[in-house]
């Protein structure tokens, strides 16, 4: 894989790259080192910290995108009606474990998440461009050499700001009501309490985000070569688009669920409490 980081490293001639890479050589010719250069030359002193902070980040990384995959899977069991989401949230309090729901595990996954996210975005927002000439070299980056694997580094970006937003809401509701983990109450909050669009936006963001952010896990610890590269997009693909579409028909059955409780606030209530011991 072709790394570059300056372009003073290139050689003038460039056929050879453009013909291997199906990069414009007269394109690369207009450029210089002042325009496009993106970070420093290497000085030959190394930092151990950069790889302790890096690690942080894969660890925390990984850790946020493999539980989203489960919550998605978790929040889907409202496909198969309130009773089964019911029983799932019984079993996260550890109902048929101790024979009665403590809503305190929740609080303390939560709370694990939660810090989990803010370490994992202060670790991450070291690498990302924040001044205006930063952006306009990156983005001669990607307009020269349309890489693929960087559009999606630049999509995971967007998406990691807005995400450790909404995130945070998502977080600081499940903290503050673990108390009251009901399909009927979650039904509730999102229709009658108006965060619908607040969970639509979260679902849109963070999906492609931990799937982008496993993907490129994926490359850099793993060994393999372009075909191996390209399945594993293509996997990526296909797993982001699945989780999309669950998640999708998870909040229309919620939303449906509270339309129905909105109706009919009295029998919703009641059966709530038939539904949890």
């Amino acid at each position: 894989m072709l790394n570059v980081n300056c372009l003073s490293d290139l050689p003038r001639s460039t056929y050879t790259l453009s013909r291997h890479r199906g990069i414009d050589a007269r394109k690369l010719d207009l450029l210089d080192q002042r325009t496009y250069t993106c970070f420093p030359p290497y000085s030959g002193k190394s930092d151990p910290w950069n790889g302790y902070f890096d690690a942080l980040q894969s660890i925390t990384g990984l850790c946020l995108g493999l539980f989203l995959c489960l919550h998605v899977s978790l929040v889907s069991s409202i496909l198969f009606g309130a009773a089964v989401t019911q029983k799932v949230f019984q079993f996260l309090e550890g109902y048929y474990f101790f024979g009665r729901p403590y809503p305190v595990f929740v609080t303390v996954v939560t709370t694990i998440l939660l810090l989990m996210l803010i370490v994992h975005a202060a670790v991450s927002m070291g690498k990302f461009p924040v001044r205006p000439h930063q952006w306009r070299k990156l983005w001669n980056h990607v307009h020269i050499f349309h890489h693929t694997d960087t559009t999606l580094w630049i999509v995971q970006a967007g998406t990691g700001f807005l995400l450790f937003f909404l995130a945070s809401i998502h977080l600081y509701v499940i903290l503050t009501h673990s108390a009251e983990l009901t399909p009927f109450e979650s039904a509730h909050r999102l229709w009658t309490g108006k965060l619908l669009p607040l969970d639509v936006l979260l679902l849109l963001v963070a999906v492609p985000h931990a799937c982008i952010g496993l993907y490129r896990l994926a490359m850099k610890w793993m060994v393999g070569g372009i075909r191996f590269r390209i399945t594993l997009r293509r996997g990526m693909l296909g797993v982001c688009i699945a989780l999309l579409l669950i998640g999708i028909s998870a909040l229309c059955a919620y939303v449906q669920l509270g339309i129905q409780q909105a109706s009919h606030p009295i029998e919703s209530h009641q059966d709530s409490y038939e539904n949890h011991p």
